[in-house]
């Protein structure tokens, strides 16, 4: 297993369990639903590169692009450091990751 690929899953974990905590801490049903999806769905390419597809981890990055923006305006917004910038740092290091790993292999 890459590093890339061990990234985004991590990624897909903290995302669920950050939108588990912002239910529990805030009752945020946006903050359940939209974690739990977003994780779900890097966890899914995760699966799909493991099985041989090469796009999977394509899907992996454009999620984890669409969370950094969210997590960077959410970061200007809120100017708190938690969760949002550090979601948005970690999205960061996973999106640089997974593109290593995109752009080594072709």
């Amino acid at each position: 297993m890459n590093i890339g690929i061990i990234a985004a899953l991590v990624y897909g974990i903290l995302a669920m369990i950050g939108g588990i905590m912002g239910y529990i801490q805030a009752n945020s049903k946006v903050s359940l639903l939209s974690g739990i999806i977003s994780g779900l769905l890097l966890i899914f390419g995760v699966l799909l590169q493991l099985q041989g597809q090469s796009w999977g981890l394509l899907v992996a990055a454009l999620v984890t692009a669409v969370l950094v923006v969210v997590f960077c305006l959410r970061l200007a917004k809120t100017r708190k450091f938690m969760p949002s910038g550090l979601m948005a740092i970690l999205g960061m290091v996973t999106l640089v990751l997974m593109l290593n790993q995109i752009v080594a292999v072709k």
